[in-house]
């Protein structure tokens, strides 16, 4: 009895998510498919122009954009950023520096060395 493999395949939202991409800014054909796990793997290993534009210039989805700014995507909702940003916008934040975001900034920063400081202290415990 031979047994039938199917390729595993994904909706365009999740991929574009694995490709850190935002959906809406990507071509038509990719926004109304079905991307197999072979596609997608061949898109990260040889991007086509589209998806280097996209990840070079944006426009970003909140988490790339949050990671770009070195904050969490809840700081951004605090400081007024719903919509997704271009790099060039990404780059006018951070030459401005609102005030928000150097809260947020240190906001991160504490959370992190939270974070280490929790690590550690299991470690030491044996846990």
């Amino acid at each position: 009895m031979t047994t039938h493999k199917t390729a595993q395949t994904m909706k365009p939202a999740t991929a574009a998510k694995k490709l850190g991409v935002y959906l809406q800014a990507t071509p038509t054909e990719f926004q109304e498919g079905v991307v197999s796990r072979a596609e997608l793997n061949a898109l990260q290993a040889d991007p086509p122009e589209w998806l280097s534009e996209l990840r070079r210039n944006g426009p970003h989805p909140r988490p790339v954009v949050a990671a770009k700014l070195g904050v969490s995507i809840a700081g951004l909702a605090r400081g007024g950023i719903t919509e997704p940003l271009t790099t060039e916008q990404i780059d006018a934040l951070k030459d401005e520096l609102p005030e928000w975001l150097r809260r947020e900034r240190a906001t991160q920063a504490e959370v992190r060395k939270e974070a280490v400081r929790i690590k550690e202290k299991r470690a030491a415990q044996g846990e």
